[in-house]
């Protein structure tokens, strides 16, 4: 019989006990907490332990223990396809017969933690980025490039392509108009409309890459705090939960790298970025904006959702970001 999640200990509790130093079996000298919309991350010495919150939204759902343990295990399985020996198991966290909670002794899952090797937060390209160069991004980029021509291609149509993006610019162009978020209307249908627009009057351009077969499961969430420059390189913290947001155009996912490095201070490196996946030669430019302009719209409605929660840490920090992705898909607009 599966355990309802009423009858468990709460997020709270887990949280106490996980940053005890006491509670981990391989022991750590000190335990760290690293919050994010939907995970709590405990930083040992040598390793991280990531919770997944009860939480249920229109694109995700870990409300249930079941649910949570089939999202953790699917997070391990993706993310070792870009990861050498970090993403290293799922874990229960356990209520023993005595009513504690364990990591190590036997008793009831009530809890399942994705359990990886902690890297050097120094060696993440957000941390490298005034050092970054074609050198020191090249097995990077050389095994993104890799890992995209490896993957087998979605049987999908210039149609259904088009359709696709269409909808997910108006989702996020809904999302941004919520009245609660106060932003401007104006400015937000008309990014939206911009986008929209491109799509139709370049419809052969973007519609080849889903008829040339360049459409794959990919990364989902490519940002420089996620790619991480050693030997091999390592890029973490793929978009697990949804596999239809994960399915993309590689040129797409290499424009919003390109991107977030732009916006921390180094545009220069969107040519080597985007010009290293060249399947059809040099991207056309007018592609690289619109993506580029694509993902900095949807990113500015991520960063505005955060003012939807109940209780908002740092509301300034997300109001921040919600104006600077603005500006970046205004900077961004493709020509009509």
């Amino acid at each position: 019989m599966r355990t309802a999640d009423a009858e468990l200990p709460g997020l709270e509790e887990k949280t106490r006990f996980l940053l005890s130093a006491d509670s981990y079996p391989e022991g750590t000298g000190s335990v760290c907490l690293m919050e994010t919309h939907m995970a709590r991350l405990f930083l040992t010495d040598n390793l991280v332990y990531k919770m997944k919150k009860p939480v249920r939204f229109n694109y995700l759902d870990f409300s249930s223990l079941d649910k949570r343990y089939g999202v953790c295990s699917e997070e391990l399985r993706l993310n070792r396809r870009l990861t050498d020996g970090v993403y290293l198991d799922v874990v229960p966290l356990r209520l023993t017969a005595a009513g504690t909670l364990s990591l190590g002794q036997s008793g009831t899952p009530v809890e399942w933690l994705v359990k990886m090797r902690r890297l050097r937060e120094e060696d993440c390209l957000a941390q490298q980025i005034d050092r970054a160069s074609a050198h020191s991004l090249a097995p990077l980029l050389q095994r993104l490039q890799d890992f995209y021509r490896a993957a087998a291609p979605l049987p999908l149509s210039a149609v259904q392509y088009l359709a696709r993006l269409q909808q997910r610019i108006e989702t996020v162009r809904s999302g941004l108009r919520t009245p609660a978020l106060a932003l401007d209307g104006v400015e937000i249908d008309g990014l939206a409309a911009r986008l929209v627009a491109f799509t139709r009057s370049h419809s052969a351009l973007v519609g080849k890459r889903a008829e040339n077969g360049h459409i794959v499961e990919g990364h989902g969430d490519l940002r420089p705090e996620h790619c991480f420059l050693t030997e091999p390189p390592q890029i973490i913290d793929c978009l697990e939960f949804n596999r239809d947001l994960r399915c993309v155009d590689p040129l797409d996912e290499l424009c919003y790298l390109a991107l977030e490095c732009e916006l921390l201070g180094r545009p220069d490196l969107c040519a080597l970025i985007v010009g290293r996946y060249s399947e059809d030669g040099a991207p056309d430019p007018s592609l690289v904006h619109f993506y580029q302009c694509y993902r900095a719209f949807l990113r500015a409605q991520l960063a505005a959702a955060h003012l939807l929660d109940e209780e908002v840490p740092n509301p300034d920090k997300w109001r921040h970001k919600t104006r600077m992705y603005l500006d970046a898909a205004a900077r961004c607009l493709p020509a009509r």
